[in-house]
C-alpha cells in the first residue's frame, strides 16, 4: 500500500490546469459548468479573445488552452502560433463549430495539440483533455 508521501506526489491525481478561450460568453459559461463536473480538471481562467488569451498565458501557466478558433481579432490559429512559440509545453486544444479538413490541416501547422467540433464536446472533450494532460 503506498503511504501518504507517494499520493501526494502521484502525478495521475494532480488536476489538469485548463484555460477556455472564446468570444460566446454563454459557450464558455456553459463549458466552464462541463468541465467543473470532472474532479480532475480546474478551470484557471477565462478568455473573449487570442490576443488576451496570448498575453493571460504568461500569467497563468495553464497545462491546456481550450482555443475557440474564429475570433475577433487575431483568431484561435494565430493565438495558437503565439502560444506554441512561447511555450511547446503549454498545450491547445482548438475548439470549432467548423469542422473542416482545412481547418484541422492549419491546427496541425500551428503546432495545435488537439481538434474537436464543438458538436462532439459531450461526447469526446473530457477524453481528449485527459489524453492531451497526460502527455505533460
Amino acid at each position: 500500500m503506498p503511504d501518504l508521501l507517494e499520493i501526494v506526489n502521484d502525478h495521475t491525481l494532480s488536476s489538469i490546469r485548463v484555460f477556455l478561450v472564446d468570444d460566446n460568453p454563454d459557450f464558455l459559461a456553459a463549458t466552464s459548468d462541463f468541465l467543473n463536473s470532472d474532479p480532475q480538471i480546474e478551470i484557471i481562467g477565462l478568455a473573449q479573445s487570442g490576443m488576451d488569451a496570448v498575453q493571460r498565458v504568461d500569467e497563468l501557466h495553464p497545462d491546456l488552452v481550450l482555443m475557440d478558433l474564429v475570433m475577433p481579432g487575431i483568431n484561435g490559429l494565430a493565438a495558437t502560433r503565439l502560444i506554441k512559440a512561447k511555450s511547446l509545453a503549454t498545450r491547445v486544444i482548438i475548439l470549432t463549430q467548423h469542422d473542416d479538413p482545412l481547418y484541422r490541416f492549419q491546427a496541425e501547422a500551428v503546432n495545435a495539440d488537439g481538434f474537436i467540433a464543438k458538436s462532439e464536446i459531450d461526447e469526446g472533450l473530457l477524453a481528449l483533455i485527459h489524453a492531451i494532460g497526460k502527455e505533460r
